[in-house]
């Protein structure tokens, strides 16, 4: 009954120090993957301000970006916090299972030296068969005649057992070694993270401060860009008014002609299309920079930016950019300061890839979810996918459809 108990008890540990490995595993295999896409959006986000540094016109726009790294940063450090917190949860919990462990492994001893102790008092052949002798009766002679003979099978058991609890105890202490030794890494990377992310605080108020000293020739900038974003957005309205009304009119076209003769518009893939909201893939992978919706400036906070129809995500140079649905390539434009945009139709659904580089598609061709359009551009020193969603003539908030990450 002994063995039987130490036996399920040893199994026990052993598959409870097993599953708990594998969960710790899981979780850190998570948490690095979070803290490796933080570092990606912050690379990416460091290169696009150091391209703009030299050009006084983009200051609003580098300090945009400078406070998306502090975020960025901000969220990395706190995951740091969080790892750190449950690293040393991780270790209190090794430390309590190698302690139990090493008492397990003293009590698998102790019973091994009484068996030893046993078998050395009766080594002697002639006093195992005086025991045998001595039996009352033929019963009480065969079950200690199966005592000695299984004594020996009892000794070896017990010694495998007691080398296994020495391995997993050897094992545990190991593992013990390298999750402290990672706890120290960490918290020295996160002494580093926060002084990068000091020395980012500091650039972003020597901005605010070089911003509030030319009021005047910043106003004139926004104007600028209140002018393209105006522009772009009329062309968008006539493109997707046209195709609508396209359909409307049996597939003739009036006013300006489209690149291709107008269809009917497909209902079902626009309902594909809807079903698929919060689960699209997104077009390019960085961060958002500029979100959809109304902003204020970052330093003039009463002074109106112009309002954003989509997102601007900041990219590599070069970086590709993919259809986030079927669908057909309706137009594609050039505009001040967007350059190429790729205008793709998705039944009475719109996507707008804009600031382009080179395109790999034209008007009419059908596309696929995840098809290569084409690459970013570098404008302005930024390089930056302007990223528009329409349900009919109202502008969407494109992540919203867009799965998260």
């Amino acid at each position: 009954m002994m063995k039987k108990s130490l036996r399920i008890f040893l199994i026990f540990l052993l598959t409870l120090a097993a599953g708990g490995s594998a969960a710790y595993s899981q979780n850190t295999k998570s948490q690095e993957a979070r803290k490796a896409r933080l570092q990606k959006e912050i690379a990416i986000l460091d290169s696009q301000i150091k391209a703009i540094a030299s050009k006084s016109a983009s200051a609003v726009n580098k300090l945009t970006l400078i406070r998306k790294k502090v975020d960025a940063r901000k969220e990395l450090v706190a995951e740091s916090d969080k790892q750190i917190s449950e690293y040393s949860t991780s270790i209190a919990a090794k430390e309590k299972e190698i302690k139990a462990m090493q008492a397990r492994l003293d009590t698998l001893s102790d019973y091994y030296e009484r068996l030893v102790r046993s078998t050395y008092k009766n080594r002697n052949a002639k006093v195992w068969y005086m025991y045998i002798l001595a039996s009352d009766d033929l019963g009480q002679a065969f079950r200690r005649y199966g005592y000695l003979r299984d004594l020996s099978k009892q000794m070896n058991a017990q010694a495998t057992r007691i080398i296994a609890a020495r391995d997993t105890l050897a094992r545990q202490t190991e593992e013990l070694a390298a999750m402290k030794k990672d706890a120290e890494t960490l918290r020295s990377q996160r002494v580093a993270e926060m002084g990068k992310l000091q020395a980012e605080q500091n650039d972003s108020q020597n901005l605010v401060n070089q911003l509030k000293r030319d009021k005047k020739k910043y106003q004139q900038d926004l104007a600028k860009k209140q002018r393209e974003v105006e522009a772009l957005n009329r062309e968008i309205e006539r493109i997707i008014r046209q195709a609508l009304e396209d359909k409307d009119k049996g597939g003739k076209t009036s006013g300006k002609t489209s690149a291709k003769p107008a269809k009917p518009i497909d209902y079902t893939l626009a309902k594909q299309f809807e079903s698929n909201k919060g689960k699209l893939p997104w077009p390019a992978d960085g961060p958002v920079v500029d979100h959809f919706g109304q902003r204020y400036h970052p330093v003039y906070t009463n002074l109106k930016l112009p309002f954003n129809n989509g997102i601007s995500i900041a990219l590599g140079q070069g970086s590709t950019v993919k259809a986030v649905f079927d669908g057909e390539v309706r137009q594609i434009v050039v505009m001040p300061g967007y350059n190429k945009c790729i205008l793709v139709q998705h039944g009475n659904f719109f996507s707008f890839y804009c600031k382009m580089g080179s395109v790999s598609v034209k008007a009419g061709d059908k596309v696929k979810t995840g098809q290569n359009l084409g690459t970013v551009d570098t404008i302005g020193g930024e390089t930056q996918l302007h990223f528009q969603i329409w349900s009919g003539r109202t502008p969407q908030n494109p992540e919203s459809w867009l799965r998260p990450r």
